[in-house]
């Protein structure tokens, strides 16, 4: 499992467990993961209980139509920003109603980077009620694979962060 290690439980298990504890669902919308966030979640035995559903919203007409993203957001700052992870993720929210909502969009490569984005920039961002938080990772050359890899386990990182900053 993603970001799992010897010694630690799978983040997906412990964010399904949270989650379903709290009665409370969460919903993906991903790019350049392309449904891996979600399929790490469904992975889990009982995530019917927590995980609402995802979106894979690859092209950027699929962020305007899906999950409402404002195309001036994607033509004035890019499908890969700050604003525009921002946006799926609290555009996925509220389409699915749910409490939480995590978004990935990054240029995964090999082509389609620059030098203002390279190849290897991710951003994630987790959408409650409370606040949106966006991160950017610059995870470099791991290849396409590699930073899809990447970009779920630091998704699946941001949500337990969020989560454990909600229970204490």
């Amino acid at each position: 499992m993603a970001g799992k290690t010897a010694n630690q439980p799978d983040p997906g298990k412990q964010i399904v467990d949270l989650l379903t504890e709290k009665k409370q669902t969460i919903v993906t919308a991903e790019s350049c993961t392309g449904g891996m966030i979600a399929a790490a979640l469904t992975d889990i035995p009982g995530a019917s209980a927590a995980v609402y559903g995802g979106y894979v919203t690859y092209a950027n007409t699929a962020k305007s139509r899906m999950i409402h993203v404002q195309a001036r957001l994607i033509r004035d700052y890019g499908a890969v920003s700050n604003q525009v992870a921002r946006a799926m993720a609290d555009g996925a929210r509220n389409t699915a109603h749910a409490d939480y909502a995590v978004a990935v969009t990054g240029i995964a490569g090999p082509d389609g980077g620059s030098e203002k984005k390279p190849v290897g920039l991710v951003y994630i961002a987790v959408s409650s009620e409370l606040a949106t938080v966006v991160i950017e990772h610059r995870f470099g050359d791991l290849g396409r694979d590699g930073i899809r890899k990447a970009g779920v386990a630091a998704a699946l990182d941001l949500v337990l962060q969020v989560l454990s900053g909600v229970e204490g």
